[in-house]
């Protein structure tokens, strides 16, 4: 018998996540294609880090209390409404294995981020994907009360277009959808608001949360969920013992608690955000605003004309010149669009550079 014989049927059908690419890093390359944070994280790591080498012989508290604690106080709940992951796709995986199988059905709007697509099926569940119906990327809470599922996820910020959510909608959600709501909250540090107020309003609400974006920590792996204490409970059950390293817990605690830093930093990637937003409008390039550190915009060429070719062309023509962002071509939606990652300011101001010199060279000679 082969090994393809033996390999699990959610395996042998399974289609693996496909993150951004991860270019090798050049004098002149600018990384715009995995929404990162440009800045190192805060310098009090490197100052508190290596008292804990000499400890790594020891396990690391199952439970990352302390680490808990600090996010609780952050968010003013109870430790015992936290659970934290290696990364918040941690968490994420933890909410499709608690709560679906073959007859729980998990829900997604299309396009969203593709990983619960990708978790749903390592679970062998029905993922149940709901179209957007233009590019409006409106939620309308009926439908997703209506489609049956146990277990339904939200972006908010959008992914990919940045899109800010009033939290009235997912009230609305919760007054009649009769499953577990994920808002998956990656990018809520560079919203005006979150959702953190829903967690009063019902048990049925996950938010989660990373530390990759806007705590500079996207090669630490860490992220969090905050839910009522029973759906933490049942989260636990399924929890990896030791999910979360020594390092980690320590590195994202001072993270957490260095708010100066964090302000600086965020501040610093909303301002870059508005004014290459300003850019592209005066470019008359169709362009979401964005409550995250990306921005989801429509290219036009010297004859302003846009589309799936055109979208495409710019994605080569700055890829072939060491500048990588990312493009969606699989969905109608976000076929002419590309989404950019803010980068530093000078970073910025290279891409808006190399974009002007591709609209000169598309005019016909």
């Amino acid at each position: 018998m082969s090994v393809k014989d033996l390999t699990a049927y959610s395996i042998s059908r399974h289609k693996p996540y496909t993150p951004g690419e991860q270019p090798t890093i050049l004098e002149r390359t600018i990384k715009l294609n995995t929404n990162e944070n440009p800045y190192p994280p805060t310098p009090q790591i490197s100052e508190s880090i290596l008292a804990q080498i000499t400890d790594l012989n020891r396990y690391p508290n199952s439970s990352a209390d302390d680490l808990r604690s600090t996010i609780a106080n952050l968010h003013n709940v109870h430790p015992d409404q936290v659970i934290v992951g290696n990364g918040s796709d941690d968490i994420l995986n933890l909410c499709v294995r608690c709560f679906s199988d073959r007859s729980k059905s998990i829900g997604m709007l299309d396009p969203s981020y593709s990983l619960y697509e990708v978790l749903g099926s390592l679970q062998g569940t029905e993922v149940k994907k709901i179209p957007f119906k233009d590019q409006n990327f409106t939620i309308e809470p009926d439908i997703i009360s209506q489609s049956g599922t146990n277990i339904f996820f939200l972006t908010s910020p959008h992914a990919p277009t940045g899109r800010i959510y009033e939290n009235t909608v997912f009230s609305s959600i919760l007054k009649s959808y009769l499953g577990i709501l994920v808002i998956d909250e990656a990018y809520a540090d560079f919203a005006p608001f979150n959702a953190i107020p829903l967690l009063a309003e019902s048990e049925r609400v996950i938010i989660t949360r990373t530390l990759s974006k806007s705590y500079s920590l996207a090669g630490l792996r860490v992220g969090y969920a905050l839910a009522g204490k029973e759906v933490i409970s049942i989260l636990n059950k399924a929890r990896e013992v030791y999910n979360v390293d020594r390092l980690a817990q320590i590195i994202a605690q001072i993270a957490l608690k260095d708010r100066e830093y964090f302000d600086e930093t965020t501040r610093k990637i909303i301002s870059v955000r508005e004014r290459v937003y300003k850019t592209f409008i005066d470019w008359r390039w169709y362009t979401y605003p964005s409550g995250a550190n990306f921005l989801f915009t429509q290219p036009l060429n010297y004859s302003e004309t846009s589309g799936r070719d055109i979208a495409e062309d710019l994605y080569k023509y700055l890829n072939d010149n060491n500048v990588f962002i990312r493009y969606f071509p699989s969905n109608q939606l976000t076929s002419s669009f590309l989404r950019i990652s803010i980068g530093k300011e000078e970073e910025m101001d290279m891409l808006i550079e190399l974009i002007n010199t591709w609209k000169i060279q598309e005019q016909p000679k």
